[in-house]
């Protein structure tokens, strides 16, 4: 799982997707797909795709529609379901077999 996966699935299904740095901070990934660190104050000293392998939970918090009356609530999830999150589905790896 890459940081563009996590990207893809953010903007296809309306997400913030947050994840713990190793240093404490907080990565978010918003809905349009632009990774974010709210307190980073300075040119990091760290690859934002190496923090995202040593993430082991993630909090997806689905974007509120205007007027929602009961807005979807946010949940955790571990890396597993994150990855068949944005793992290509069976008709994707089914093509790719035509082709071999």
């Amino acid at each position: 799982m890459r940081l563009a996966d996590l990207r893809k699935l953010s903007v296809r299904k309306q997400l913030k997707i947050r994840f713990r740095l190793r240093n404490g901070m907080e990565c978010v990934i918003n809905e349009h797909g632009v990774a974010q660190i709210p307190a980073l104050r300075k040119v990091p000293d760290f690859n934002l795709e190496d923090e995202l392998s040593a993430a082991a939970e993630f909090l997806l918090d689905p974007v509120i529609p205007e007027g929602a009356k009961q807005p979807p609530r946010p949940r955790k999830v571990g890396r597993e379901e994150l990855a068949s999150m944005v793992a290509p589905g069976p008709a994707a790896g089914h093509a790719e077999h035509e082709e071999e």
